[in-house]
């Protein structure tokens, strides 16, 4: 990994219940095991700051997997996740995220968010939840469960969650502040809440 990457926290939030183990390494293995995948299959300088993680799927032959850097910042997000679907990984390098099957590692998405700023785990809603710069993208055991309208000219601040609705602030240009908005978490879709 980059020096400021050494710097920035590796988060890892296993959260939800999972059927394989894994450990980010600090450098690449000088022999590297019979599988190992990269992420994006097609990646210029893959090597630069990438993520190496051992991955041990509960009933497949372990593997290396290579995951490209988006940002080489401290304040994009970098780490593991557990998915609710318990084959599923999530790592996110330098604000890119992958989602892996472990099954079947060369079965994989990566997220259209880029960067992603924020990972969040909603485990009584079965969901992972994904922060960029102006919307919100929820996965669930199936695969994305859906995209946010958006919430913001350039940022946002996630703050509660109450019953099925996630609370939050979104910067707005025109007005140069912080404007709250209310989602539901079973669609995405904004609740407006009626004016005082």
């Amino acid at each position: 990994m980059d020096s400021e990457l050494r710097a920035a926290a590796v988060n890892v939030d296993l959260s939800f219940p999972h059927a394989w183990q894994a450990q980010i390494l600090r450098e690449s293995p000088l022999i590297l095991p019979s599988r190992h995948c990269t992420y994006p299959l097609r990646v210029e300088d893959v090597d630069r700051g990438a993520m190496e993680v051992m991955v041990r799927p509960a009933k497949e032959e372990p593997f290396l997997a290579t995951f490209a850097l988006g940002f080489a910042d401290p304040a994009a997000p970098h780490g593991l996740w557990s998915c609710p679907n318990p084959d599923e990984l999530c790592a996110v390098a330098g604000g890119y995220a992958y989602i892996v099957d472990t099954l079947d590692p060369a079965r994989f998405t990566h997220l259209a968010f880029r960067p992603v700023l924020q990972v969040r785990s909603l485990v009584e809603h079965r969901l992972l939840l994904f922060a960029g710069h102006q919307a919100l993208l929820a996965w669930c055991p199936d695969g994305q469960a859906w995209e946010s309208p958006r919430l913001s000219s350039e940022g946002l601040r996630l703050e509660s969650v109450s019953g099925n609705e996630l609370h939050g602030f979104g910067w707005d240009l025109l007005t140069d502040r912080d404007v709250p908005f209310t989602l539901d978490l079973r669609t995405g879709e904004r609740i407006e809440t009626p004016r005082a």
